[in-house]
């Protein structure tokens, strides 16, 4: 018996359980019809595909991966995001970036030119993410709520809520030096005290977050207003809509919050 992890059209396909509960299917095998040019991917033991079409029933439903979260046990929703990427990964290397043959499937998770001998595994994308504070002592003095976290609403939000301050790493770069040069891009402030928090896979569609903690140096807010829209200081008490759980934004406000309930 395998846990398949089917999508459609962007969307995971679960299982309705009698005690209303989801899960993914779990069978021998694939419970919904394949056409003959599906390909069925074998990760750690798990089968996963995508498929063209596929009607929902009282049985089985499909819904966005991130949606995923709040149904599934957490190692599905792990399982679902790495069988995301690779299927992300099989459908935009399917040939060789050095001569243009097709590649073939190698191992579950690298190809092979069929032409060259190059071989190809999938690439992440690595963003940093990081928490700034700062003390009551470097507020303003009408401010008397204490420590403040830095949270900024970001154009490419489709939501009204706010984040934190993250980026992408550039080619020689190290993961401190990209905190340090996303936040002074995007904000325009100083920072200290780098600290490394946890870090998050992101199949959205094939990344990782490196979440990082800092503190409030210096300077002045000063908005990239390409990226950002709004942006500020906020006290525990005074939150706007911040990310939902699964995130790792929501892990490093969510710690910051309660540290100051301690």
């Amino acid at each position: 018996m395998f846990e398949w992890y089917i999508f459609c059209n962007n969307e995971l396909l679960l299982e309705l359980k009698s005690d209303g509960t989801y899960t993914v299917p779990i069978a021998d095998e694939c419970p919904v019809k394949l056409k003959e040019w599906n390909t069925i991917h074998t990760i750690c033991g798990k089968k996963t595909v995508k498929i063209d079409s596929f009607t929902p029933g009282e049985r089985y439903t499909t819904m966005p991966l991130r949606k995923s979260w709040n149904y599934i046990p957490q190692a599905m929703y792990d399982h679902a995001g790495k069988c995301a990427e690779i299927i992300y990964w099989d459908e935009n290397t399917r040939y060789c970036g050095c001569c243009g043959a097709p590649v073939k499937k190698n191992t579950e998770i690298s190809k092979r030119c069929e032409h060259c001998g190059k071989e190809v595994w999938p690439q992440l994308a690595i963003a940093v993410i990081v928490r700034i504070t700062r003390n009551p002592s470097q507020a303003n003095e009408d401010n008397n709520s204490g420590s403040e976290v830095l949270l900024v609403h970001a154009r490419n939000f489709k939501r009204d809520f706010f984040g934190l301050v993250a980026g992408f790493v550039e080619t020689g770069e190290t993961l401190e030096e990209t905190v340090r040069r996303e936040v002074h891009e995007e904000v325009g402030i100083e920072i200290k005290n780098i600290r490394y928090f946890a870090s998050q896979p992101w199949p959205y569609p094939s990344g990782i977050m490196v979440g990082f903690t800092a503190e409030y140096a210096g300077g002045e807010l000063k908005l990239q207003e390409e990226e950002l829209s709004a942006g500020g200081w906020f006290a525990k008490d005074n939150l706007p809509n911040i990310p939902e759980k699964l995130s790792i934004a929501r892990k490093l406000i969510d710690d910051w919050a309660e540290s100051n309930t301690r």
